[in-house]
């Protein structure tokens, strides 16, 4: 039988990578990624640059990046909201701007035509000057490690990493979505990392890192049981919980509403516990690094051994 290749895959994953890429993408050099923001000195909005930064992440890896342009609008603020929601939507008037979907493809041995999709949203919010860097500086810089790790691994399916844009309207992983189901493609499930470093006060201060695999659909259950498996067979210290929500939402629910309904949502607390959620408090000193690694290598173990041949149905 051939070892499993899981666990060197595994030791690969870096938490002072994934706290580095943090960093540069909600501090410095960049303060936030929107496209109402330019930098001082510089042609090209925080996003574009975000952008950018990722695109030459992703090329050291071997990977060639594709870009697809989407017309967006900045949210606005309303303060008479929640001090926790305060987004209202655009007017009718406010300037139409080009945010980018990025994607790398990495292409199966055996069975290309099934591909695993990972994705985050790289983009903080448009409507307050926020690092965002739980939300979701930290999921983005998850998903590129994961990139990173995988781009030497011989997979069997196909996987395609999606970096896209959902706090400007609208989300651009509808496009992605949309576009993969008008093409035919066959996603066989689907990853969403975003927050995966937050957790309740409570159980940061007790050192518990904890995991929420969200699904909706029935036929995703399974999905979220496998990261519990996981976790539990790699000794990778999470807490791991299924929770189910009672409508699709986030990247992940872009796809189910395209029918590809085998999707989980993997965050570090449910509900979200960030008291600086859409906040300037969001900074990247907050994040919880080593429950964001912990999370991403769970991610990786269960991509993986989706790849090797497990089961979705029962």
């Amino acid at each position: 039988m051939p070892s499993d290749p899981i666990p060197a895959l595994l030791r690969r994953v870096s938490e002072r990578r994934i706290r580095r890429d943090t960093f540069a993408l909600s501090k410095d050099p960049l303060p936030f990624r929107t496209l109402s923001h330019t930098r001082p000195g510089q042609a090209k909005t925080t996003l574009d640059e975000a952008d950018d930064f990722l695109q030459a992440r992703l090329e050291s890896c071997g990977y060639a990046v594709e870009r697809q342009g989407c017309l967006v609008q900045a949210f606005r603020r309303d303060r008479t909201k929640n001090i926790h929601h305060q987004y209202s939507p655009p007017h009718a008037h406010d300037p139409w701007r080009v945010a980018w979907n990025l994607s790398v493809r990495k292409t199966g041995s055996s069975t290309p035509d099934e591909a695993i999709v990972l994705v985050s949203h790289k983009d903080s919010q448009s409507w307050i000057a926020s690092p965002g860097a739980n939300d979701n500086a930290l999921g983005t810089a998850a998903n590129l490690e994961l990139a990173r790790v995988l781009a030497r691994y011989r997979s069997r399916r196909s996987f395609w990493f999606l970096f896209c844009n959902e706090e400007h309207w609208p989300w651009t992983s509808v496009a992605a979505a949309r576009g993969a189901r008008l093409r035919g493609e066959k996603i066989v499930a689907v990853f969403n990392i975003d927050g995966p470093g937050v957790r309740k006060p409570e159980d940061r201060a007790a050192g518990r890192m904890t995991c929420y695999s969200v699904f909706y659909a029935p036929e995703a259950e399974r999905l979220a049981d496998l990261m519990v498996e996981v976790n539990r067979d790699y000794a990778l210290g999470l807490i791991a919980r299924r929770h189910k929500v009672d409508r699709p939402g986030n990247d992940d629910g872009s796809f189910i509403k395209e029918g590809y309904r085998i999707a989980v949502h993997n965050i570090g607390s449910m509900p979200y516990a960030d008291p600086n959620y859409h906040l300037e408090g969001d900074v990247p000193e907050c994040c919880d690094y080593p429950s964001a690694a912990a999370t991403a290598r769970a991610t990786l173990a269960a991509v993986v051994r989706l790849d090797l041949g497990w089961k979705i149905s029962p």
